[in-house]
This record gives C-alpha cells, sequence and structure tokens, in this order.
C-alpha cells in the first residue's frame, strides 16, 4: 500500500495525505500542550494565591511549591491514559484516540477557565482544580504516542526521524503560543490579569479545539495499523504481549525521557517564575525573552529529527544530552546576572540540548516495539519517563532554591539527570531502518531476541 507508493516516487516528494498526517500530528500536539502548558505558566503566576489563598498568606514560599505540585498531579495520571489510549489504540486505531484525547484536554483546559476560586467556594475550588488537572493528565498520557505514531508510521523509511520531529515541535509551539498569550495579556491587562484576566487563555482552548478536532478527522489511519488489523489473531492481547516480551524497551523508553523532561519543565514553569519573583525582574519582559527562546527549542527539535536520519537516533540523543549536561549548570551564573539578554542566551543556547534530545523521539520509540504493542509501548514508556522527569521538576527546583539559596544546584540536579538518560539511551542498538511493519515473522523476531536492546 503506502510502502509501495513511497518506492515509486523520490524520498524528498511528500504525497497529499502524508502532508495531512504531519498536519494532524502537529496541530494537535501544539493545542494539547498549549493546554496544558498555560496551566503550567500560570501555577508560577498567579494560581497558588488564588487556589490557595490561606497558605499563600502564611506561607508563600509553601504555596509557590504546593502551585507547582499541582503541575506533577497530573503527571501521576498520565500513565493510566496511556494504558488506555495504548490499548485502545492498538485494538482501534491510532486516529480515534488522537481525537478522543484531543477533546479531552481541550473540555479540561477551558473548564479551568470558568473554576471559582478559593474566595469563592473555599476548599472545593483547588479539589476542582485537581479534578481537572488529573483530566489533563489522562489525556495528555495518550495523546504523544498516537501522534508519534501517525506521523512514523506514514514515514518513509529514510524519513522516519524528520517526520517524527512534527509532533515533537508541537510542543515547542504550544509553549510559544501558552507563554506569548500570558505575554500580550499581562501586558495590555495589567493588574486586572491577576483578578479575572488569568482564565481567558484557558478559554481560548475552546477554538483551538475546534480547529485541532476538524483537522484531525481528516487524516486517515495508520498504514501500519491498517495492515496489523488483517492479519490480528483474536487470541492477542496487547497489553499483555507488551509487559512480557517488552518490559526491557518500557523501561528504557522511561529513562531516556528523565532529562529532556526535566529540563523541559523547568523552561515551561520554572525560569520565568525565578526570574520575576526571586530576581525581580520584569514580568512582561520576562515572558517575551522565553518566548522568543522557545524558537530554539522548535528549530534544533526538527533539526534533531532531521539529522537524526543521518547520523543515527541514539548518536544525535547522545550528543544532544551530552550537550545539556555541559551546559545545565553554567547557564544559572547567565540568568543570575539579571540582564534580560544574558537571560534569553542561557535558556536559548539550553534548546540545543533540549532539541536533540527530543526531535528523534518519536522515530527512535516507534522502531523499538513490534507494531502490535507499538500505541501501547511508546505511550506507557513516555507517560513513565514524564514521572520520572518532568512531573515535579519544578517542584525540586523551588525546594532546592528554598534549602540551598544557590540556583546553581537546580543545574547540578539537571546535569545528573542528563548523565542518566545518556547512560539509557547508550544501552539501546541503533534503531534506525528496522522494519516497522506488522509481517509475523518480523514480529516473532523481535519477540525472539531480545538482543534488541543489549
Amino acid at each position: 500500500m503506502t510502502q509501495a507508493v513511497n518506492a515509486g516516487r523520490p524520498s524528498s516528494a511528500m504525497s497529499r495525505e502524508e502532508r495531512r498526517v504531519l498536519a494532524g500530528t502537529l496541530v494537535g500536539t501544539t493545542i494539547e500542550w498549549y493546554d496544558f502548558f498555560i496551566y503550567a505558566q500560570a501555577a508560577g503566576v498567579v494560581l497558588g494565591p488564588l487556589f490557595l489563598a490561606p497558605v499563600a498568606k502564611e506561607n508563600p514560599g509553601l504555596s509557590q511549591v504546593i502551585a507547582f505540585a499541582t503541575i506533577g498531579i497530573s503527571f501521576l495520571f498520565r500513565p493510566l491514559g496511556a494504558i488506555v489510549a495504548g490499548h485502545l489504540g492498538d485494538r482501534l486505531g491510532r486516529k480515534q484516540m488522537l481525537v478522543f484525547t484531543l477533546i479531552m484536554m481541550g473540555l479540561s483546559t477551558s473548564l479551568i477557565g470558568v473554576l471559582p476560586t478559593y474566595a469563592q467556594v473555599g476548599a472545593l475550588a483547588p479539589v476542582l482544580l485537581i479534578l481537572l488537572r488529573v483530566l489533563q493528565g489522562f489525556s495528555a498520557g495518550g495523546e504523544w504516542g498516537g501522534a508519534a505514531l501517525m506521523s512514523v508510521e506514514h514515514a518513509p523509511k529514510g524519513r522516519r526521524g524528520y517526520f517524527g520531529a512534527y509532533p515533537q515541535i508541537g510542543v515547542p509551539i504550544g509553549m510559544i503560543l501558552a507563554t506569548f498569550t500570558l505575554w500580550l495579556l499581562t501586558t495590555v491587562m495589567g493588574p486586572a490579569f491577576a483578578q479575572w484576566g488569568w482564565r481567558l487563555p484557558f478559554l481560548f482552548s475552546i477554538v483551538l479545539i475546534v480547529v485541532g478536532y476538524m483537522i484531525r478527522r481528516a487524516v486517515e489511519e495508520s498504514p501500519v495499523f491498517l495492515a496489523l488489523q488483517e492479519r490480528r489473531k483474536e487470541s492477542s492481547a496487547p497489553l499483555g504481549q507488551l509487559f512480557r516480551y517488552n518490559w526491557k524497551e518500557v523501561i528504557l523508553t522511561a529513562v531516556i525521557f528523565i532529562a529532556n523532561n526535566a529540563a523541559g519543565y523547568l523552561l515551561i514553569a520554572y525560569f520565568a517564575t525565578y526570574a520575576v519573583k526571586v530576581l525581580k525582574m520584569d514580568q512582561p519582559t520576562v515572558l517575551l525573552a522565553t518566548t522568543l527562546a522557545s524558537f530554539g527549542w522548535l528549530v534544533f527539535t526538527l533539526w534533531g529529527g532531521l539529522i537524526s536520519d543521518r547520523l543515527g537516533r541514539i548518536r544525535t540523543f547522545q550528543i544532544g544530552y551530552a550537550f545539556l549536561a555541559l551546559w545545565a549548570v553554567p547557564m544559572w551564573f547567565l540568568i543570575d546576572t539579571k540582564d534580560i539578554v544574558w537571560y534569553f542566551v542561557a535558556i536559548f543556547v539550553m534548546t540545543i540540548g533540549l532539541g536533540l534530545s527530543y526531535g528523534p523521539q518519536s522515530a527512535l520509540y516507534a522502531e523499538m516495539f513490534p507494531a502490535r504493542v507499538r500505541y501501547s509501548g511508546v505511550s506507557i514508556g513516555y507517560a513513565l519517563g514524564a514521572i520520572l522527569g518532568g512531573a515535579f521538576a519544578p517542584m525540586i527546583a523551588e525546594m532546592l532554591m528554598n534549602q540551598f539559596k544557590m540556583s546553581w544546584t537546580i543545574g547540578v540536579y539537571i546535569a545528573i539527570a542528563a548523565v542518566i538518560s545518556l547512560i539509557a539511551v547508550s544501552l539501546v542498538k541503533e534503531t534506525k531502518g528496522v522494519d516497522l511493519h506488522v509481517e509475523e515473522a518480523h514480529a516473532d523476531y523481535v519477540r525472539e531476541h531480545p538482543d534488541a536492546v543489549h
């Protein structure tokens, strides 16, 4: 089918359906992560005093820690979303799960925009907030795996890294949209933003849901999944097979993601808060600098996927993590100058390591699992890595600052995480070029040869 079509045209050409797939995965993940990042940014700026008023009055530092902890709570439910969406995605298809997770994320985000605050309903306010965060985490757990597989499984064999980078760049684009929206509103509204304007970026998600839904509904199902349906044996149980035959790959994918996710969530939720609240820098200026620096994350993520088609997935990851480990501590000395230019430089340079260790991820993870458990495998590994990495990274950073009063200790934390993830990815045998399709001989080979990971 798609393989035959791909074989008959230049590798650089892109069919209409492939362009539609890339647009669908890019727009969908952008919307999903705009939703997620709006919360992460707001948690550091306004949500503590609004939803944790008593704590904020008595102990502002503790209130900030708790506000960052609410970011991590949703991560705890990502594995559940990954298990459910992964199992159904391996059974019912990638496309249906992508539409479902998009709608769930968008609705939960929009509802945050109409939540009553602590001053209005008391302790019920943080309870409702946490409930919606749980729904966000559940949907995010199933979103990435489906988007990654739709792009990689539609890709020509020699361009999986490039195709797989499209759902990845939805993350920095989502952050750019979220940060730019907050910058614009805080600049235009002034004090009114903290009173009621903070609700607007959450409500904007309604428009994005409609756009994303229309684009994703137009995308055809993954050709690998369609072939899988034709060959499926009713006795098979994808989730059971995953933990029986591919548990090592699940663990490795989780550990590989730790450092990238931890550093990424510091960029998303911590740097701007630190600059404004600790260094007393101008909030709109910091948000604008963070937005501009995030373009580096976008560019280097796409580049990372592209060069992984040449250098290999493992080598690209290794370069990215080595760079991140080396830059993690020095960048804090630039940030602590309180100069907005050096703040921008520090974050922008960090996005080089972030991009190179994120762009090849979709292709690497897809190539590590056989087709029948691929959605479950990549989703669960990604979700577990997010818990171990980014879930509580802003909270840990805040605790390190409260304890040691030295920002570079946060850099040590990220450097250690980068070394751990570097070791994990180095334990994986290069996957570039493996067969992603579902012939029984290939599936049996993957299950019966554990030396695929050494």
